[in-house]
């Protein structure tokens, strides 16, 4: 095993879920072991944000976003949507962000749904305007369209970027970060993501349990494989690349 570079942190993992609770004191002390600093958990609706909120007042290595995934829109009723938006507003002071949020045409191909997307995607967004809080951009096949939304925030990261340079470009001159996740270490177009991510604007992420690096689960200590692969992509030491992907973070995020 190489050993951990200093200093990381995963800027969007999901430790709330199910697949960690067998095991969630030991993925975080692998973590630890594994000098990832810091974790930013990402809730994706009612119950997440809940527990996401749990974990960050248990842990002070753990900081929470309060979010609306588009993918738990499905049979979500009007009154369950109204419930979550205000959840996200009463406890806003307590996260660092908003989101994971935004556009999923991977999974909703039918004009009905997407425009339902849009709709409550729109709501979080000027929650996240009046909190003057970062928005998680969740935007799966649907990046530009994400983007066209979001043009008139200041703070926004679009995690777990898999769109087009073109897309990428516009957002970076804008201001906004653009998060890589694991799935680079098994990936050509992520790769190229990141060999072309302005440093300045770079997050690295896991979002596990999913997208891991290697066999079975992913977990916060893999973002380290990523770091050394971006390190080796960009002819750079990992250590400057953990350095400068943490320091983007602790700055969109405002974490001190």
């Amino acid at each position: 095993m190489n050993e951990s570079v200093q200093g990381v942190i995963d800027s969007h993992c999901h430790l709330d879920f199910k697949q960690f609770n067998k095991d969630r004191d030991a993925v975080l002390q692998r973590a630890r072991d594994s000098c990832v600093v810091l974790m930013i958990n990402s809730g994706v609706d009612y119950s997440t944000n809940r527990r996401s909120l749990e974990l960050a007042k248990k842990y002070d290595f753990i900081f929470a976003t309060l979010g609306l995934s588009p993918n738990t829109l499905d049979g979500l009723s009007e009154e369950d949507l109204n419930k979550l938006l205000a959840q996200i507003k009463d406890n806003a002071s307590q996260a660092v962000g908003i989101g994971e949020a935004g556009l999923d045409y991977y999974h909703c191909k039918d004009a009905t749904g997407r425009e339902r997307q849009a709709q409550a995607f729109g709501k979080v967004i000027e929650l996240a305007r009046s909190q003057d809080l970062p928005l998680v951009i969740h935007s799966r096949d649907a990046e530009q369209q994400a983007l066209d939304m979001v043009k008139h925030l200041d703070k926004v990261v679009f995690h777990c970027y898999s769109g087009s340079l073109a897309t990428m470009k516009e957002a970076v001159d804008r201001g906004f970060y653009i998060s890589i996740a694991t799935n680079l270490c098994r990936s050509g177009h992520h790769q190229i993501l990141a060999k072309n991510v302005p440093l300045d604007r770079l997050l690295v992420e896991t979002d596990s349990p999913f997208l891991s690096p290697r066999r079975g689960r992913n977990e916060p200590c893999f973002v380290q494989d990523s770091v050394r692969l971006i390190a080796k992509i960009r002819k750079m030491e990992p250590q400057e690349i953990a350095q400068i992907t943490s320091e983007n973070t602790k700055r969109i995020y405002n974490i001190h």
